[in-house]
Parts: C-alpha cells; sequence; structure tokens
C-alpha cells in the first residue's frame, strides 16, 4: 500500500489522472446505473394459498376449506412457517420458505399439491394460489369529486390506464374500490309459483353462463374449431338467461322471475378526500426505474390531466416516497457541500489554501468513488444507505482534517 501511494506521489500525472476518472465515473453511474428507490428489494418467499367459500363461518372455513389444506401442504420441503386464517367466506394459508430453495419450483409445488384436493364444497370458488411479491409504492393518485361509485370507478379506470402509459411507469392499482359484482335475488313466492327449484335456477345459470371450448373439428377445408361464448358479464346478459322452456316453446328468462344487480361487492367502503367521494391509484416502481423519475412524471401527468377533467373533478397525489428521497439527498449534499467549505477554512489557517482545497477535495472523490461501487455490490441509493453516507460523511471529513 505504500509503494502505491509513494509511486502516485512521484507520478502526479497518474494520480490527477486518476481522480478524474473516479470523479466521472461516480457521476456517471449515479446518474445511469444506481437504482433510486424507498428501501433496498428483500426476496419474498412467501406462498399464500386462498380459497373463497361465500356464505360460511369461520368454522365452517376451518373444517371445509383450512385443515383440507394443510393435509396436503405441512410437510413440503423447506417450508419455515406455515399460517392458516379462517375468516368469514375465506380460508388462507401461507407458507414461508427458507433461503435456498427456487421459489418458482415450490409455487409449482403447492399447485400441484393443491390440485389434488377433490373434497372442498360444491360452491366454493378456485384456490388462488400466489407468490407474495414486495411491490414498492412511489406515489398515490386520488380522484374525487361529485360522482357516483360506479362513475368513480369508470373514470379511476380510465385514467389508471392513461398513467400506465406514460413511458417509465409500469404498474399502476386501483385502490379503495369495491370490486363489481352481480348479486341475483329470487323470492320462494316466485320460485313456487314457477314450479322451480334454488337448484334449478342455480344450474340454468352455470350451464349458460359459460365460456366453453368443445375441441375441433376436422374438414376438407381446414380445422374448425368450437367454443361458446355466453360468459355474462352484466344485468343485461344474466337477465336474457333461460330458466326455462315451456312445452309451447316460449322461454322463461332469469330477468322475468329475479332482481338483477349490476353493482358492487357488500363489502362497505368509504373513501373521502376533503369531504367528497374519492378513490387512489397506487404507482409503484418495479425492476431498475428510478424512484424520482417516476414521481416527477406523475405529477406531470397529474398537471396535464387535471386541465382535460369537467369541473368539480380534482386529481391530486399524496403519499410521496420520491419526495422524501429527494429531502435526504438533499440534506446530503447540503452536509457534503458544508463539509468541504470547512474543511477548506480550517486548514487554511494553517496550511496554504490550494494545499487545503486539495485536501478537501478527497471529501468528493471518496464518494464518487463509492458511486462507481455500488452497482457491482448489488447496492441501490436508498433511505438507509442515504443515512450511512451522511454518517460517514462525518468520518470523511474528519479524516480529511486530521
Amino acid at each position: 500500500m505504500h509503494g502505491i501511494i509513494a509511486w502516485f506521489a512521484r507520478n502526479g500525472v497518474a494520480a490527477n489522472l486518476l481522480m478524474i476518472a473516479i470523479l466521472a465515473g461516480g457521476i456517471w453511474s449515479l446518474t445511469n446505473r444506481i437504482i433510486l428507490q424507498d428501501f433496498p428489494d428483500i426476496p419474498n418467499r412467501i406462498i399464500t394459498v386462498s380459497v373463497e367459500y361465500r356464505g360460511s363461518t369461520p368454522g365452517e372455513i376451518e373444517q371445509s376449506i383450512v385443515t383440507r389444506l394443510e393435509e396436503v401442504l405441512y410437510d413440503i420441503e423447506g417450508v419455515k412457517e406455515m399460517d392458516a386464517t379462517a375468516n368469514s367466506n375465506t380460508g388462507t394459508v401461507t407458507l414461508d420458505f427458507e433461503e435456498g430453495y427456487n421459489m418458482s419450483e415450490k409455487l409449482d409445488e403447492v399447485t400441484n399439491r393443491v390440485s389434488t384436493i377433490r373434497t372442498f364444497p360444491p360452491e366454493a370458488e378456485r384456490p388462488q394460489i400466489s407468490l407474495m411479491s414486495r411491490s414498492e409504492t412511489v406515489i398515490t393518485m386520488v380522484i374525487s369529486g361529485d360522482l357516483s361509485e360506479k362513475e368513480l370507478k369508470v373514470l379511476g379506470e380510465q385514467i389508471r390506464d392513461e398513467v400506465s402509459n406514460v413511458p417509465g411507469i409500469t404498474l399502476a392499482t386501483l385502490k379503495a374500490v369495491r370490486p363489481y359484482e352481480i348479486a341475483i335475488e329470487i323470492s320462494e313466492d316466485t320460485l313456487r309459483q314457477y314450479g322451480l327449484s334454488f337448484n334449478q335456477v342455480t344450474q340454468a345459470i352455470r350451464t349458460s353462463s359459460v365460456d366453453l371450448s368443445a375441441g375441433s373439428v376436422k374438414t376438407e377445408t381446414g380445422r374448425i374449431l368450437l367454443r361458446t361464448n355466453q360468459q355474462a358479464y352484466n344485468h343485461e346478459d344474466y337477465s336474457a338467461i333461460t330458466i326455462l322452456t315451456r312445452p309451447d316453446g316460449s322461454k322463461l328468462t332469469l330477468g322475468e322471475i329475479a332482481t338483477v344487480i349490476d353493482g358492487f361487492d357488500e363489502t362497505p367502503i368509504i373513501a373521502r378526500f376533503n369531504g367528497k367521494r374519492a378513490i387512489a391509484i397506487d404507482i409503484f416502481r418495479t425492476g431498475m426505474q428510478n424512484i424520482l423519475e417516476i414521481g416527477d412524471r406523475v405529477k406531470e401527468f397529474i398537471a396535464m390531466k387535471q386541465e382535460q377533467l369537467p369541473e368539480g373533478i380534482t386529481l391530486t397525489y399524496w403519499g410521496d416516497r420520491a419526495d422524501r428521497i429527494k429531502v435526504r439527498l438533499s440534506m446530503l449534499l447540503d452536509s457534503a457541500i458544508i463539509g468541504f467549505i470547512l474543511v477548506v477554512i480550517i486548514l487554511s489557517l494553517f496550511l496554504r489554501p490550494t494545499l487545503a482545497f486539495w485536501v478537501a477535495l478527497g471529501i468528493p472523490i471518496a464518494f464518487a468513488g463509492s458511486f462507481l461501487l455500488l452497482p457491482y455490490i448489488g447496492l441501490s441509493i436508498n433511505l438507509p444507505v442515504i443515512l450511512a453516507f451522511i454518517t460517514t460523511l462525518g468520518i470523511v471529513v474528519d479524516d480529511a482534517i486530521v
């Protein structure tokens, strides 16, 4: 080490070239290679299995859903912890895996195990199996105004799609909204009047509202695919479903005997912004995206879109995590500038000002070298790293003075 220092001391041109290379490389790495994010990415090792069984109690969910899932999943290799939750209408089992296992392979193994269960209640929905992902929320857009819930959600979906098409933004999701739901209400008196049972009605709906592939037929001119596209999606589609065909050929439709409600899930969600009905859109950072760029582009989109919205509709934002990063970076920059000036002033009292300047120049060079190396060791610029830089800055300044 002393030999290297002595060599650079005798070769000032080489030392200056190395200094310039470190400064240029650090600036280039900071602006082009280093990821700016709120917190560092943590590999996710949690798989969730969820089964919906509407109209059931937690006790029924535990007995008919959760217990069966536990029986087929408890002995999977690598499971560090398994949690099971039984709520009204839904049963969930969460598997936390140890490090060292391929999560894609474990996801396939869990899917195969769950697919072997044949004893779920007939009314239970298909199991939803997913590898939980940790997405970093950058900023939240808020849409508020004097609109109905349905009108506000339609507008939110439109704005979500538009902001997702902004260059540099890839993931945006609606928040504080209820999912669409078709509710069918029919009285017992109506069923008796037409000589129907509840099972007949549900079976008619299941067999009529379906998209089903029936294979293909090979002909002389080619292969013909057979498929029925009769899935019902709205009030009109469900109302037109045939429940009963009479001997004279007339048909009894669902709309004639039932009330079809094209609305939202019954779970109450009340979202207000400045006293008005509101919904939110979360904007996420993914992959190598820069949190500061996403925040700036979302704000530009909000300013542009607000001019196009009708009077009384407000589009704004809150929860800007990009601004938090800006504040910390500004604090680091201010501290570095103050440290540089203090080193120059203090050393100039005892040494030549030019010598004091070159000593103080070691502060930005040290940080530029750190920025240059960060991508190669898998680190990004985030809140913990910025805090570490701020703490280390004091050490670098003291070292320069000494």
